[in-house]
Protein backbone atom coordinates (compact mmCIF):
# COMPACT_ATOMS: atom_id res chain seq x y z
CA UNK A 1 0.00 0.00 0.00
CA UNK A 2 1.71 3.38 -0.69
CA UNK A 3 1.72 5.63 2.14
CA UNK A 4 1.21 9.28 1.76
CA UNK A 5 3.42 12.13 3.70
CA UNK A 6 1.53 14.30 6.17
CA UNK A 7 2.37 17.58 7.73
CA UNK A 8 0.99 19.50 10.74
CA UNK A 9 -0.37 22.15 9.88
CA UNK A 10 -2.06 23.49 13.26
CA UNK A 11 -3.41 22.41 16.74
CA UNK A 12 -6.49 24.45 18.65
CA UNK A 13 -8.24 23.87 21.52
CA UNK A 14 -11.47 21.87 20.95
CA UNK A 15 -14.73 23.41 21.29
CA UNK A 16 -16.73 20.02 21.77
CA UNK A 17 -14.54 18.51 24.64
CA UNK A 18 -12.68 20.36 27.64
CA UNK A 19 -9.33 19.17 27.68
CA UNK A 20 -9.08 17.95 24.36
CA UNK A 21 -7.37 19.92 21.43
CA UNK A 22 -7.41 19.45 17.54
CA UNK A 23 -4.66 18.50 15.86
CA UNK A 24 -4.86 19.18 11.63
CA UNK A 25 -2.34 17.41 9.91
CA UNK A 26 -2.38 17.94 5.16
CA UNK A 27 -1.30 15.69 2.52
CA UNK A 28 2.09 17.14 1.72
CA UNK A 29 1.43 16.88 -2.04
CA UNK A 30 -2.20 17.57 -1.65
CA UNK A 31 -5.47 19.64 -0.40
CA UNK A 32 -7.13 16.84 2.09
CA UNK A 33 -6.93 17.48 6.00
CA UNK A 34 -7.12 15.35 8.54
CA UNK A 35 -8.06 16.63 11.70
CA UNK A 36 -7.46 14.24 15.19
CA UNK A 37 -8.91 14.80 18.36
CA UNK A 38 -5.75 14.41 21.14
CA UNK A 39 -5.58 15.18 24.78
CA UNK A 40 -4.46 17.95 26.65
CA UNK A 41 -0.92 16.75 27.34
CA UNK A 42 0.03 15.02 23.96
CA UNK A 43 -1.02 18.29 22.44
CA UNK A 44 1.23 20.21 24.95
CA UNK A 45 3.89 17.68 24.17
CA UNK A 46 3.39 18.51 20.39
CA UNK A 47 3.30 22.03 21.04
CA UNK A 48 6.43 22.54 23.24
CA UNK A 49 8.69 20.66 20.69
CA UNK A 50 7.29 22.61 17.85
CA UNK A 51 8.10 25.90 19.22
CA UNK A 52 11.66 24.16 20.61
CA UNK A 53 10.94 25.10 24.24
CA UNK A 54 13.13 23.13 26.56
CA UNK A 55 11.29 22.21 29.78
CA UNK A 56 13.39 22.53 33.09
CA UNK A 57 12.47 18.31 33.06
CA UNK A 58 12.38 15.86 30.45
CA UNK A 59 8.16 15.40 29.35
CA UNK A 60 7.93 11.31 29.01
CA UNK A 61 8.06 11.81 24.76
CA UNK A 62 11.80 13.38 25.74
CA UNK A 63 12.17 10.17 27.83
CA UNK A 64 11.68 7.70 25.46
CA UNK A 65 14.21 9.80 23.03
CA UNK A 66 16.69 9.73 25.65
CA UNK A 67 16.34 5.81 26.24
CA UNK A 68 15.73 4.94 22.77
CA UNK A 69 19.20 7.03 21.91
CA UNK A 70 21.49 5.58 24.44
CA UNK A 71 20.24 2.20 23.38
CA UNK A 72 21.11 2.72 20.06
CA UNK A 73 17.58 2.61 18.56
CA UNK A 74 16.00 4.88 16.15
CA UNK A 75 12.72 5.89 14.96
CA UNK A 76 12.26 6.03 10.75
CA UNK A 77 8.79 7.25 10.57
CA UNK A 78 5.41 7.55 12.06
CA UNK A 79 2.48 5.83 10.40
CA UNK A 80 -1.03 6.53 11.15
CA UNK A 81 -1.85 2.92 10.06
CA UNK A 82 -5.55 2.37 10.82
CA UNK A 83 -9.40 3.76 11.49
CA UNK A 84 -11.66 2.02 13.35
CA UNK A 85 -14.98 3.16 14.43
CA UNK A 86 -13.58 6.20 14.24
CA UNK A 87 -10.82 6.00 16.29
CA UNK A 88 -7.02 6.42 14.65
CA UNK A 89 -4.32 3.95 14.94
CA UNK A 90 -0.66 4.25 14.96
CA UNK A 91 3.14 2.96 14.25
CA UNK A 92 6.43 4.08 15.91
CA UNK A 93 8.63 2.55 13.09
CA UNK A 94 12.08 1.79 14.94
CA UNK A 95 15.22 -0.12 14.34
CA UNK A 96 18.45 -0.83 15.45
CA UNK A 97 20.27 -1.50 12.56
CA UNK A 98 19.64 -5.11 12.33
CA UNK A 99 16.16 -5.17 13.19
CA UNK A 100 12.96 -2.97 12.37
CA UNK A 101 9.79 -3.11 14.56
CA UNK A 102 6.32 -1.35 14.38
CA UNK A 103 5.42 -0.52 18.07
CA UNK A 104 1.86 0.45 18.25
CA UNK A 105 1.09 3.99 19.54
CA UNK A 106 -1.98 6.97 19.86
CA UNK A 107 -1.54 9.04 16.95
CA UNK A 108 -0.81 11.93 19.38
CA UNK A 109 1.65 9.90 21.13
CA UNK A 110 3.61 9.09 17.89
CA UNK A 111 3.67 12.07 16.20
CA UNK A 112 5.11 13.83 19.83
CA UNK A 113 7.67 11.12 19.68
CA UNK A 114 8.18 11.58 15.70
CA UNK A 115 8.82 15.19 16.46
CA UNK A 116 11.18 14.88 18.78
CA UNK A 117 13.45 12.13 15.98
CA UNK A 118 12.68 14.60 13.45
CA UNK A 119 10.76 11.71 11.32
CA UNK A 120 7.86 12.08 8.33
CA UNK A 121 4.52 11.20 8.99
CA UNK A 122 2.63 9.05 6.76
CA UNK A 123 -0.81 7.27 6.16
CA UNK A 124 -2.21 5.41 3.84
CA UNK A 125 -5.12 6.83 0.90
CA UNK A 126 -7.60 4.68 2.08
CA UNK A 127 -7.61 6.37 5.50
CA UNK A 128 -7.40 9.86 3.94
CA UNK A 129 -9.61 9.27 1.56
CA UNK A 130 -12.51 7.89 4.47
CA UNK A 131 -11.42 10.21 7.26
CA UNK A 132 -9.86 13.64 5.14
CA UNK A 133 -11.10 16.38 4.19
CA UNK A 134 -11.17 18.08 1.32
CA UNK A 135 -10.48 21.59 0.91
CA UNK A 136 -11.38 22.30 -2.16
CA UNK A 137 -14.75 20.75 -1.72
CA UNK A 138 -16.16 24.12 -0.60
CA UNK A 139 -19.43 25.15 -1.85
CA UNK A 140 -18.95 29.00 -2.30
CA UNK A 141 -22.49 30.14 -2.95
CA UNK A 142 -21.52 32.78 -0.11
CA UNK A 143 -24.29 33.86 2.35
CA UNK A 144 -27.17 32.24 0.78
CA UNK A 145 -26.18 28.86 1.05
CA UNK A 146 -25.60 29.30 5.30
CA UNK A 147 -28.72 31.22 5.66
CA UNK A 148 -30.29 27.64 4.50
CA UNK A 149 -29.12 25.30 6.81
CA UNK A 150 -31.62 24.16 8.93
CA UNK A 151 -29.25 23.88 12.64
CA UNK A 152 -26.32 24.26 13.78
CA UNK A 153 -24.69 21.36 15.06
CA UNK A 154 -24.27 21.50 19.02
CA UNK A 155 -21.01 20.22 19.55
CA UNK A 156 -21.79 18.83 22.62
CA UNK A 157 -25.24 16.82 21.92
CA UNK A 158 -24.57 13.08 21.31
CA UNK A 159 -27.77 13.60 19.34
CA UNK A 160 -26.89 16.51 16.91
CA UNK A 161 -27.39 15.78 13.78
CA UNK A 162 -30.42 12.84 13.81
CA UNK A 163 -32.88 15.30 12.10
CA UNK A 164 -30.48 16.48 9.39
CA UNK A 165 -29.37 14.49 5.59
CA UNK A 166 -26.77 13.69 4.17
CA UNK A 167 -26.97 17.03 1.88
CA UNK A 168 -27.77 19.16 5.04
CA UNK A 169 -24.56 17.32 6.80
CA UNK A 170 -22.41 17.82 3.83
CA UNK A 171 -23.33 21.67 3.71
CA UNK A 172 -22.44 22.25 7.13
CA UNK A 173 -19.11 20.45 6.70
CA UNK A 174 -18.67 22.50 3.71
CA UNK A 175 -18.99 25.87 5.82
CA UNK A 176 -17.08 24.49 9.09
CA UNK A 177 -14.64 24.40 6.52
CA UNK A 178 -14.72 27.27 5.05
CA UNK A 179 -14.73 28.91 8.61
CA UNK A 180 -11.03 26.87 8.78
CA UNK A 181 -12.85 25.13 12.02
CA UNK A 182 -11.38 21.84 11.40
CA UNK A 183 -12.98 19.96 14.85
CA UNK A 184 -16.43 20.67 13.63
CA UNK A 185 -15.34 19.51 10.12
CA UNK A 186 -14.15 16.18 11.76
CA UNK A 187 -17.52 15.24 13.96
CA UNK A 188 -19.66 16.19 10.66
CA UNK A 189 -17.46 14.12 8.91
CA UNK A 190 -17.86 11.09 11.08
CA UNK A 191 -21.36 11.40 10.96
CA UNK A 192 -21.67 11.39 7.29
CA UNK A 193 -19.14 8.33 7.52
CA UNK A 194 -21.32 6.31 9.93
CA UNK A 195 -24.76 6.96 7.30
CA UNK A 196 -22.89 5.80 4.53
Amino acid sequence: MQKIQLEILGLSSSQSQAGSFALVLGEESGNRRLPIIIGMFEAQAIAIEIEKIKPNRPMTHDLFRSFAENFKITVEEILISELKEGVFFSKVVCTDGLKRVEIDARPSDAIAIGLRFGVQIFTYENILSEAGIVLSDFVEDGDDAREKLPVEPKMTKKDWAKDLTIDDLQKILDEALGNEDYEKAAMVRDEINKRN
